[in-house]
């Protein structure tokens, strides 16, 4: 029981690392988490906060709550985000190499052979053989390691020679082995680990990129909806001055006031306009349900045939200073998380190179053990030379002879010793070195590059913002002449100064020019969208918040 107690002792000892969330032998839960079958079985959340957007029968989104949703029901949002769990999972492989090892065997064996020799003690030699052994072992974080093993074997025989039978032969070692060159020290050990915390802040960064991404085509898969919105209002504003234009032209044709001949236009016009409303509504259903799919709401039967309505207007952008190019470029440094990945895996490629140099170190080892043996059995004496023919009287005895004698140590065992490994050549090695050398010189290159493509994005983005900007302001000017024109000539057409034609032409002219204006509003938003995106502020400015 002595050893039990010293095995119990060092087992509490061990250092667990903070990453150690498996339960530990013997709690219950262990033997649940090793014993039990894992499910297969994956079930899928439902799509979440869609009910409390939901006034008067439809599905009222702003943008902001309209990202809200893309983040929380989105599967390519789930996706990205459950693809980190990986590397969060590396974390807890690289500990591995430091957790604690407990091995117990035990064997039965028999033997019955013939012998030769009456020295065997028997014609005809019948043994038992049963060895039981039990050992602990681990690597502690600074490359320390340290076992200890207790044996016990139980010997039976038939032989007349045997001192003790049942012989037990018990004994217990204590080792440990220090590396002095290669894999000594906390730092060096803990590589491994280290090389994982980094790999994690980067793959990070990496979701952080992908979302921003993500949350860009979600965004724009809004505005598209908004500019088909609006593209329908213009084609029905078209269709309303063309069927008041026909009701004109047809009432004019009555009173004899105009040539049949003249008819023929405004039916036209009427038949196009109401062509364009038409293909308008086809256009605005297939980016609601391209909205929809964002959300998670064609996966709700009873919420996907709600009809959205979607609160943001396209009102023209507000006169704002203009943006500053080189102070943008330097935010998008600071903030771009493709660019931090690109780094962090810098920071990866030092650790990895310091683990391969660690490497090419000689193993240089330093061991030591100590170790003490019992003997026990039932001892039968030999005979009494004195009075050979008196019987032979055994010695009662058993296995806590042979436990007393091992744990008293009275029969100790100890020892030092110096090992090495001195590779001649270790051309695999200095190849991974070599390697690991190319990799941070071929990241570096990835930087400069990933530096240069950011400074021209955000370069161009501003030049889009730009452009759209003056294209609102052109569009806005342009819709208004056009506005004016049609008023005009409303007036000319009704004093005769005009014809009909005439008329039909400026309206034409105007619901084109306020069709390109809310074109050049979403190019605009667009824009924005786009400048938020490449300098990396898209996340932020929309307040999507990643949890830790």
């Amino acid at each position: 029981m002595r050893f039990y107690g010293l095995l119990a002792l060092f087992v509490s000892l061990v250092p667990l690392s903070a990453q150690d969330q498996d339960p530990f032998f013997p709690t219950p839960s262990y033997f649940k988490k090793h014993f039990s079958n894992v499910s297969t079985h994956v079930e899928l959340a439902a799509p979440v906060k869609l009910n409390d957007f939901i006034v008067d029968g439809k599905l009222e989104l702003s943008l902001r709550n309209y990202l809200e949703l893309v983040v929380a029901n989105n599967p390519d949002v789930i996706v990205q985000k459950l693809s980190v769990q990986f590397n969060r999972d590396a974390i807890t492989r690289a500990y591995g190499v430091f957790d604690p090892l407990a091995i117990a065997s035990f064997s039965t064996t028999r033997t019955i052979i013939p012998t030769g020799s009456l020295l065997q003690g028997a014609t005809t030699l019948n043994t038992l053989s049963q060895p039981f052994t039990l050992g602990f072992q681990q690597t502690l974080e600074t490359g320390t390691q340290y076992a200890i093993n207790f044996n016990n074997i139980k010997t039976s025989t038939n032989s007349s020679f045997s001192t003790f039978n049942p012989e037990l032969n018990s004994a217990i070692n204590f080792s440990v082995t220090q590396p002095l060159l290669r894999g000594r020290g906390l730092f060096i050990n803990m590589l491994p680990v280290t090389i994982a915390r980094s790999r994690l802040r980067a793959a990070d960064y990496a979701f952080q990129d992908q979302l921003i991404q993500l949350t860009a085509a979600a965004e724009s898969a809004y505005w598209d909806v908004v500019g088909a919105r609006e593209n329908l209002r213009v084609q029905q504003e078209s269709f309303k001055l063309a069927d008041a234009a026909l009701t004109r032209a047809q009432k004019e044709l009555e009173l004899g006031a105009t040539s049949p001949l003249e008819i023929y236009q405004p039916q036209a016009n009427r038949a196009n306009a109401e062509l364009q409303v038409s293909q308008a509504q086809y256009q605005l259903a297939q980016f609601e349900d391209a909205l929809r799919r964002q959300i998670g709401v064609d996966l709700d039967a009873k919420i996907r045939e709600l009809p959205i309505v979607l609160t943001a207007t396209l009102e023209p952008p507000a006169t704002s200073t203009k943006v500053d190019p080189e102070q943008a470029v330097t935010n998008a440094l600071k903030m771009r998380p493709d660019l931090k990945n690109v780094v962090q895996s810098i920071d990866a490629d030092d650790l990895s190179i310091r683990q391969t140099n660690d490497n090419l170190r000689p193993n240089l080892a330093l061991t030591a053990q100590y170790g003490s043996s019992g003997l026990g059995g039932i001892y039968y004496p030999g005979t009494n030379i004195l009075n050979p023919t008196a019987p032979v009287v055994p010695i009662p005895g058993g296995l806590g002879d042979a436990l007393a004698g091992t744990f008293g140590f009275s029969n100790p065992t100890y020892g030092f010793g110096l090992s090495l490994q001195l590779p001649i050549k270790d051309r695999a090695t200095a190849a991974n070195l070599a390697d690991a050398l190319v990799q941070k010189r071929i990241d570096a290159y990835r930087q400069r590059s990933t530096e240069e493509t950011i400074r021209l994005q955000v370069l161009t983005a501003i030049q889009l913002l730009n452009s759209s900007k003056e294209g609102v302001r052109i569009g806005t000017i342009a819709r208004d002449l056009a506005k004016k024109r049609v008023d005009a000539d409303q007036k000319r057409y009704e004093l005769g100064a005009i014809t009909l034609f005439f008329l039909l032409a400026s309206q034409g002219d105007f619901i084109t020019a306020e069709s390109n204006l809310v074109n050049q509003i979403i190019n605009y938003r667009r824009s924005e969208l786009n400048l938020l995106q490449r300098t990396g502020q898209l996340l932020e400015e929309r307040g999507i918040v990643l949890e830790p």
